[in-house]
């Protein structure tokens, strides 16, 4: 298993990233994630710059769905880390059981979906093109 580098022990630059993520999420909670992945600052980084631009950042999609988005692919990928860390962020925004229940419904269809549609390798219709 990967060492976690605890803020106690962590570079500056570490630090600097550690700092941002518990101002972003306005908590002094770092998940195990981050704290691994800073064996090497520079992923750390910029994995950090993109979950944050991604997840927090203004547009159309409201962070519930972007969460329930989150634990789809996470369920299609087989990542339990992500699954039950966005899992824990969607409930805190308000997600339920049913709710839960519906997304893993509509990524297993989809899976199920694709997977028909390459296997029979279905040309795609014309009006579905842009």
């Amino acid at each position: 298993m990967t060492k976690l580098i605890e803020y106690e022990e962590a570079s500056e630059e570490v630090r600097a990233v550690y700092d941002d993520i518990r101002a972003t999420r306005q908590n002094d909670y770092i998940n195990n994630f981050w704290k691994a992945i800073a064996n090497h600052p520079p992923t750390l980084q910029r994995t950090w710059q993109a979950v944050k631009e991604v997840m927090t950042s203004p547009g159309e999609i409201d962070p519930l769905m972007r969460e329930l988005i989150y634990i789809a692919v996470s369920a299609t990928n087989g990542c339990e880390y992500c699954i039950a860390s966005h899992t824990a962020a969607a409930r805190a925004k308000g997600m339920n059981d049913t709710m839960f229940g519906e997304v893993m419904a509509i990524a297993a269809t989809a899976n199920m979906t694709n997977c028909l549609a390459n296997g029979y390798q279905i040309p795609v219709d014309e009006r579905f093109k842009p």
